[in-house]
């Protein structure tokens, strides 16, 4: 075997064991949650030192970080898919992605809020701005809706908006607390939307 075929081997093995440890990463934190994430507990599911993970991923954060990578990069994919025909059904329609993807997503979702760095370093700037640019799908059903509103003032809606569904789902969701059957919880997000959207005079009163 010449250099270029050991070299190809080698990185085709590292590429294995580097996808093997994420998604043993990725069904620990799925399972049961972030803080049930240990290292050691990586390292011996896929068959090798907690030398060779950090070597993979430089550090613990890494593996954590990739796994948010690509929860968010799914929930950015679902969110839109979202039909835009109509900014008002485009609305809710976020909103039961949202809750549909959170459903089946919780532990790995709530990783991405959960996750703080070591030594109090700043969380990776490429991950915030694909947390805003999901976020930032809300913003243009807002300005067809409200074509008047100014930008900071969408912009603060839609914050506000994703603020409070995340919170009712999030809260409706938790285990250990008394968790709200799905289709109650859908009802209490399509309650405050249309509560919401009446206040800003988007639908007519009844």
């Amino acid at each position: 075997m010449n250099n270029v075929q050991e070299e190809s081997l080698r990185d085709r093995k590292k590429s294995r064991r580097r996808l093997q440890i994420l998604e043993i990463a990725r069904s620990i934190i799925a399972s049961k949650g972030l803080r049930s994430l240990k290292v050691r507990d990586i390292a011996d599911a896929a068959g090798c030192s907690v030398g060779s993970v950090y070597n993979e991923f430089d550090d613990f954060d890494g593996v954590i970080l990739t796994v948010n990578r690509e929860t968010v990069q799914a929930l950015t994919a679902r969110l839109g898919a979202v039909p835009t025909e109509d900014p008002v059904r485009q609305l809710y329609g976020l909103a039961k992605t949202y809750l549909d993807f959170f459903a089946e997503n919780a532990n790995l979702l709530r990783s991405l809020f959960e996750h703080r760095m070591e030594d109090d370093r700043p969380y990776p700037d490429d991950i915030l701005q694909m947390v805003m640019d999901a976020f930032a799908l809300m913003h243009q059903p807002l300005v067809r809706v409200l074509p008047d509103a100014d930008d900071v003032k969408i912009a603060l809606l839609s914050r506000t908006l994703f603020s409070a569904v995340h919170g009712i789902i999030s809260l409706g969701l938790e285990e250990r607390m008394v968790a709200v059957p799905p289709q109650m919880l859908r009802q209490q997000v399509t309650q405050f939307l249309d509560a919401h959207l009446l206040g800003l005079g988007v639908l007519p009163a009844r």
